[in-house]
């Protein structure tokens, strides 16, 4: 597994997650260690709406990560209908919510965006694949100024990492989640290009992840899942975080790079 080279300066990151949680248990790690960096760093999610238990939970987990307020689209979580007056994010067309991604983008202006991968992560969400599909296409369109005019000024970030599992990671988690009835979807190692340690913000993460208290409180959710775990077991599994990285333009590495 190729390890980018170290870099002496973190980027801006933008993460980009389908729900609340999301954040945490996808990108904790990172978000965190930027932070801690001073990177300016954010946090965009597709589902729930203001207002909702989960959007406060969020803001708790947001403010941990130190990534500033939520940034909410606002559309309803595929499952839970009532999470949103507004339209399931599968049913919304996709122009239009690439267009909500792409005014994040321009005005956030980050060096790094990240979300999940193509398969929608570990267990598969369609809302993950729907946010994937709209993050690879708005990473792009974001640096074109004849689309989106309305949306800002164009600003191309210099790469788009995706959140991945290889096989060779999975041991611990795969059982816990096939337990409970969920997929795991992991990919050859030779597709990851960055894993990153991110043991020394692991308190953060984990302080993140249960901030999702209704979440946290369920049998089948990832946060309470972890949550019942032996400490070390725990560890092991939310330690490191895996990236693919798809998209790049030529500037000076030090701001196209993640940190393994």
């Amino acid at each position: 597994m190729h390890l980018e080279t170290v870099m002496p300066h973190m980027p801006s990151l933008l993460a980009v997650a389908a729900h609340p949680d999301d954040e945490a248990l996808t990108f904790g790690g990172v978000l965190a260690q930027h932070a801690e960096s001073g990177a300016r760093t954010a946090v965009v999610t597709a589902t729930w709406a203001p207002g909702t238990h989960r959007a406060e939970e969020l803001a708790d987990a947001v403010g941990i990560l130190g990534a500033g307020e939520p940034r909410l689209l606002g559309y309803a979580d595929h499952r839970v209908p009532d999470s949103s007056t507004g339209p399931r994010l599968c049913d919304v067309p996709m122009d239009r919510v690439v267009e909500d991604i792409v005014q994040h983008i321009r005005s956030f202006q980050p060096e790094v965006v990240v979300t999940h991968d193509a398969y929608g992560g570990l267990t598969g969400h369609p809302d993950h694949r729907q946010a994937h599909r709209a993050v690879v296409l708005a990473v792009t369109a974001a640096g074109l100024e004849h689309l989106y005019p309305q949306a800002g000024a164009p600003w191309q970030p210099a790469a788009l990492y995706t959140a991945t599992h290889p096989h060779s990671a999975v041991a611990d988690l795969g059982p816990l989640l096939t337990r409970v009835n969920k997929s795991v979807l992991s990919v050859p190692d030779e597709l990851v290009d960055v894993a990153v340690d991110v043991s020394p913000w692991l308190d953060t993460k984990m302080a993140a992840i249960l901030a999702h208290r209704s979440q946290v409180e369920r049998e089948r959710p990832l946060p309470g899942i972890l949550a019942r775990l032996p400490e070390p077991e725990r560890d092991r599994i939310i330690g490191t975080e895996y990236f693919t990285r798809l998209h790049a333009k030529p500037v000076p590495s030090s701001a196209a790079a993640l940190t393994a």
